[in-house]
């Protein structure tokens, strides 16, 4: 029995919020590599643009739309691009994300806000905005993380509360939307990784982290794409409001 190209991406049209670092660059460069065209989104356009090469590279198209994604009017102006360009739209990440690490009780209210305006009302915006461009059906996947199940003995009250919110809307939007418009929407769980945002962390707290991990090392952007492309395509055909934890063992540890 052979099994059928049910990971091809081709033709097919990807929007990345989040896509000037860190993991949204892998994961651009991950569905373009897959046969896709990717529309970028995020505030910074030279690294927008710095992504738009590496996507180039792989001889799919990119399109660069700057974007405050924490602005719903901004949500839509980037879908819409994206089916101004190329006519259609297959696939939406919701990456884009943000958190300070620090004890709740010495967090501006203002900073637990804008947090949660990224990491979980932007995808909400930018997922009601793209399920209207939509009408072939879709894939939806929302970037979550192991800190929406369990702590890290990190401090980050306002990015843990807005994962675990994202979980949520990841459910009820497949609810509202498998049947009755074809979009599929799950979410990715990545444990710790090594990327622009932990930068900051503390190095023997990132150690004490990475030995905890029953795969013995913090996770790279790579490991998370088979996930991405796995639930962008037509592999995932029968997956719908499932979380999938990418974390080297983490929450069984």
């Amino acid at each position: 029995m052979s099994l059928p190209p049910s990971f091809d991406l081709t033709d097919r049209v990807a929007v990345v919020s989040g896509a000037s670092a860190g993991l949204g660059v892998t994961i651009a460069q991950g569905l373009a590599a897959a046969g896709a065209d990717i529309v970028l989104c995020a505030r910074r356009t030279e690294r927008l643009k710095s992504t738009a090469r590496l996507v180039e590279e792989t001889g799919r198209r990119a399109l660069v739309v700057p974007a405050d994604v924490a602005d719903p009017q901004a949500c839509r102006a980037v879908v819409e691009a994206a089916a101004d360009r190329f006519g259609r739209l297959d696939v939406l990440v919701n990456n884009a994300g943000t958190g300070e690490v620090g004890p709740a009780h010495r967090q501006p209210p203002e900073e637990f806000g804008q947090t949660l305006a990224v990491n979980l009302t932007a995808a909400y915006h930018l997922s009601v905005a793209a399920a209207e461009a939509m009408t072939g059906g879709g894939s939806i996947i929302n970037i979550a993380s192991v800190l929406a199940f369990t702590s890290g003995g990190i401090p980050q009250s306002a990015y843990t509360a807005s994962k675990a919110g994202l979980l949520g809307l990841t459910r009820d939007l497949a609810h509202q939307w498998t049947g009755r418009r074809g979009i599929r929407v799950n979410a990715v769980a990545p444990g710790f990784f090594a990327t622009d945002m932990t930068e900051g962390h503390d190095a023997h707290l990132e150690r004490t982290v990475a030995e905890r991990i029953p795969a013995g090392r913090l996770g790279r952007p790579e490991d998370l794409l088979g996930a991405i492309v796995y639930l962008a395509s037509d592999a995932s055909a029968y997956v719908t409001g499932s979380t999938l934890t990418v974390d080297g063992g983490f929450l069984v540890s």
